[in-house]
């Protein structure tokens, strides 16, 4: 049995990006979406969802690039001492995890904000089936350990496997550096299964699509599910509608958003799906 769960990141980014991951849903193959918390589109996106309500919604926890919602000392060390006005995260991976491997952000912190940022979604009448982290921070396990402290506190039970299977024919041609950068941490993988399976987390078996990141095509999706091994399997996508208010954002994904959309509504995605015998889910499905 081949199982498929279609995740759209950055819920609440934008109301571009909103509306985009609402139609690939309604129109498309999205079973899911994880939402961020202290981002400018978020009540954009709680009223979008509760209008949506077969569409499964999980926590897109921010501990990079973005700004806490603690305030005060709680979330002292996850701040950059040198953005503006101190009250940023660090903008790159490469720096949270290297003040992670020396110690310098505290566990506490981790937890107490993510916790933070789950409820605020619980708050707003989100019943958050799941989550995962913007540039998959929980890949590393002294993020992780902490971040699953938080989600069974908040009532969570599933949360993305970020590893991808080695397959170099999924590759795309201009991605392969980061495929590389990608595999390199797949190191950690064994850790996560364990550290997830000790904290009683539900997981999917891996990840596709993280490579493909901004050089997704149709014939490579296609490749995907033609390709993809048994189990229960995630797909992670971004799409989006580019225009001002995304130009407004740090985010390097622009116009591959909006191919993206056309690729994750157009009838080939579906049809492939069938023609595969993959089955899609949601992660309110996987959870349940």
């Amino acid at each position: 049995m081949r199982r498929l769960i279609i995740n759209a990141d950055d819920f609440g980014l934008t109301a571009g990006v909103n509306r985009a991951i609402v139609e690939a849903h309604s129109h498309g193959v999205v079973t899911s979406t994880t939402l961020m918390a202290n981002v400018p589109a978020f009540d954009d996106a709680v009223q979008r969802a509760i209008l949506s309500p077969k569409i499964s919604v999980g926590c897109h926890v921010m501990l990079v690039d973005g700004s806490p919602i603690l305030g005060g000392s709680r979330a002292a060390s996850l701040i950059d001492p040198h953005s503006t006005n101190g009250t940023r995260f660090r903008e790159s991976l490469g720096g949270f995890a290297a003040n992670v491997l020396l110690s310098r952000i505290d566990a506490e912190a981790i937890e107490a904000e993510a916790t933070a940022q789950i409820r605020k979604l619980q708050s707003a009448g989100i019943t958050v089936s799941h989550f995962d982290t913007h540039k998959h921070t929980h890949m590393l396990p002294a993020v992780l350990r902490p971040l699953l402290r938080a989600a069974k506190v908040c009532g969570i039970h599933a949360v993305r496997n970020p590893f991808t299977p080695w397959l170099p024919i999924l590759v795309p041609p201009r991605a392969w550096k980061r495929c590389l950068e990608v595999r390199a941490l797949h190191k950690l993988a064994g850790a996560f299964r364990r550290i997830a399976a000790g904290h009683d987390m539900l997981t999917p078996d891996g990840t596709f699509g993280i490579a493909a990141a901004g050089d997704l095509s149709l014939e490579l999706f296609q490749r995907i599910v033609e390709r993809l091994p048994e189990g229960t399997w995630e797909f992670v996508c971004h799409p989006g509608y580019h225009d001002g208010e995304l130009d407004k954002t740090r985010t390097r994904l622009r116009e591959s958003r909006v191919k993206e959309l056309k690729i994750l509504t157009s009838a080939a995605a579906r049809q492939a799906l069938a023609r595969c015998g993959v089955e899609l889910i949601s992660y309110r499905d996987f959870a349940a």
